[in-house]
């Protein structure tokens, strides 16, 4: 059982929270918080799996509750999902750095955020529900392929907030898929991506294929110039003196980072 701490000042968003998340099966709420102070407390006395942290919250914001939650006497620090209205990426960036897992831009779907706390804290238990949105399963489905999907979505969106990618552009969401889709099909390369890739992304998102590879391209040169240049640089074999990599070039990469990793602990 997923325990869940909500923690927002909307009354009303933690009400509605409160009702969805308790008819998750696996998932238990275990408490709910108005302010910072109030949050830290609870984190302490309920032991969360998931916090759900808003930013903007009274008495002390959703930054001072991560700078703080380092000092906590925990046994195990709680999966962190920042809900927020801001796109800021100065705001985005500091979060990362004090160790938040995954934001979630608000409005929101109730369940791609059910999702997200699955595949965040999935981890935590071995016998969690574990749903991929959009992973058909049927009682012949292992349970042991979508444990490996969700796991795999996990290291991807790792990877993206090491580049520096921030979680509210589209072409996060674009390249986050983009690589999974290539981990599995290897021959997605080059001219494949525009005619099979971009255009089965802008299905799945109700958008164009152009509209996938200029939200990718805009994802990537914001990471280039204003995130993890030198693991970029890395990662690419790109200098700072050289132009910004391309979009096949950081997918095809990714996709050979994560399948190396798999390699490695396999």
């Amino acid at each position: 059982m997923l325990k869940i701490l909500i923690a927002d000042n909307n009354v009303g968003l933690c009400e509605t929270l409160n009702a969805f998340l308790g008819r998750q099966e696996g998932m238990q709420v275990v408490g709910i918080a108005h302010d910072g102070e109030e949050t830290l407390e609870l984190i302490e006395e309920r032991e969360p799996d998931v916090v759900l942290l808003d930013i903007t919250m009274p008495h002390l914001d959703g930054l001072g509750v991560m700078e703080r939650l380092s000092r906590l006497n925990l046994v195990r620090r709680p999966k962190i999902i920042v809900l927020t209205a801001f796109g800021r990426e100065d705001i985005i960036r500091r979060f990362t750095d004090l160790g938040a897992d995954y934001f979630v831009v608000k409005p929101f779907d109730l369940n791609v955020l059910a999702d997200r706390i699955r595949q965040f804290a999935g981890e935590i238990y071995d016998n969690s529900i574990l749903r991929e949105p959009e992973v058909e399963v049927s009682p012949q489905t292992p349970r042991v392929t979508l444990r490996a999907t969700v796991n795999r979505e996990a290291q991807v969106t790792e990877l993206l907030h090491k580049i520096g990618i921030p979680a509210h552009f589209k072409g996060y969401n674009y390249l986050r898929d983009a690589v999974m889709v290539v981990m599995e099909e290897d021959g997605l390369f080059g001219g494949s991506l525009t005619k099979e890739l971009y255009p089965r992304l802008a299905e799945k998102y109700n958008t164009t294929p152009g509209g996938v590879e200029a939200a990718i391209r805009n994802a990537v040169i914001t990471a280039w110039e204003h995130g993890n240049r030198a693991y970029l640089e890395e990662l690419t074999g790109r200098t700072s003196k050289g132009r910004f990599p391309t979009n096949s070039l950081i997918i095809a990469k990714l996709a050979d980072q994560l399948k190396h990793r798999s390699r490695l602990s396999s």
